[in-house]
């Protein structure tokens, strides 16, 4: 049975590296640099994840654990990514950069989740209905997402790491002024579109 100091010391571990992999990628993180960070030996890295592979694991699975857990029922999971730590934007954006079972996994449970989120909001009367529950809901996370993938470039242009909590609630007002109130005074393009994709889908 682990002891609390074991169970402190894992979790201290895992904190280092979340911060580490978001600053430098799994590729540029080594155990040693972790275990540095966390004031640890590197033995004890291994000792409680087994290999690199399993601290990043360890890592996605936090993530995980954290958007199913945070914040309350029928919330935006969006919303609990917006809200988290730093430190977990910035794996966030390393993540879906480098790529991971666990990025995957993530981004589809986030899709789920809010694909029921706005399915609840036509019932409740706030969103607008869609044809393609789906689509919409893929599209609204990856935009909502993409400050952190695109962090460089958003950053210089919001003067803002969009990591932070200040630039990435910025961003997200933006978004959701857009999304509230509308961008386009007609519906041309809106039109253009719709028999584009009428067309491809009687292929």
């Amino acid at each position: 049975m682990s002891s609390v100091s074991d169970l402190t010391a894992r979790a201290r571990i895992r904190d280092a590296a979340l911060a580490r992999f978001g600053a430098d990628g799994i590729a540029g993180t080594s155990v040693r640099a972790v275990a540095a960070d966390a004031g640890v030996s590197p033995g004890l890295v291994l000792h409680h994840f087994g290999s690199k592979d399993g601290l990043r694991q360890a890592c996605d699975d936090h993530v995980l654990d954290s958007i199913r857990s945070g914040g309350e029922e029928g919330a935006d999971a969006l919303a609990e990514v917006l809200q988290a730590a730093t430190p977990v934007r910035r794996y966030l954006a390393r993540a879906f950069l480098d790529g991971s079972s666990g990025a995957s996994a993530l981004f589809t449970e986030i899709v789920d989740r809010t694909e029921a989120w706005l399915i609840d909001g036509e019932r409740e009367g706030w969103v607008r209905s869609s044809d393609d529950s789906r689509a919409r809901a893929v599209v609204y996370v990856s935009w909502l997402l993409a400050p952190l993938v695109l962090g460089d470039h958003v950053g210089r242009l919001l003067g803002g790491d969009p990591a932070e909590t200040a630039t990435a609630v910025r961003g997200a007002k933006a978004g959701l002024e857009i999304l509230t109130n509308g961008l386009f005074a007609d519906d041309r393009w809106l039109s253009a579109y719709t028999a584009i994709n009428d067309e491809e889908r009687s292929k």
